[in-house]
């Protein structure tokens, strides 16, 4: 069954319909704001989108356009999230990444982790174009449409994007 036909028997009040929407979109809107957000925060997050979505899904005119409509609500709670948070660290040092403890990590575990953490130091506009296109898969439209900005700003974005991430790589030293 298609999102769409999903969303239309959600909207017509079964709730079957609205629990596999939740069941099929629950861990790839985690992980969109788990890669935005620290894994406490994520939690809280993915559950506000829900509620939002929940919410919001009664007024929701073009369900072919569910994903879209999702991401951009999931966008709206990080960037709200990410909001409160510099408004009370306005002042404090930035915060430092945690050094991963565990030294004897096998290559590709550590190669991950750096990514990762290469990721996170990004600026959130380059994080989130990257998660959203790579990591959500995402079209360039679909992104332009939940960030709501021009695809070629999309493009633009994950071109800097990308640099940004290779260049800290290559700092780094990284294998990746």
């Amino acid at each position: 069954m298609t999102d769409e036909l999903l969303v239309v028997r959600a909207q017509l009040g079964e709730r079957a319909a609205l629990a596999e929407l939740v069941d099929r979109w629950r861990v790839p809107v985690w992980t969109y704001v788990r890669r935005m957000l620290d894994a406490e925060r994520a939690d809280d997050v993915s559950q506000e989108v829900w509620l939002a979505v929940i919410r919001g899904l009664p007024r929701l005119r073009e369900p072919a356009r569910f994903a879209p409509w999702l991401f951009t609500i999931a966008r709206r709670s990080v960037t709200d999230r990410l909001r409160s948070q510099y408004a009370r660290e306005e002042l404090a040092a930035p915060a430092v990444a945690a050094e991963d403890p565990v030294e004897a990590m096998v290559d590709a575990i550590a190669d991950r982790a750096e990514l990762v953490s290469a990721l996170s130091e990004l600026p959130v506009l380059e994080r989130e174009i990257l998660v959203l296109f790579y990591l959500e898969d995402l079209s360039v439209e679909d992104c332009a449409q939940i960030c709501r900005i021009p695809a070629g700003t999309v493009k633009s974005r994950l071109n800097r994007a990308r640099r940004l991430l290779r260049e800290h790589l290559e700092e780094k030293g990284s294998r990746a």
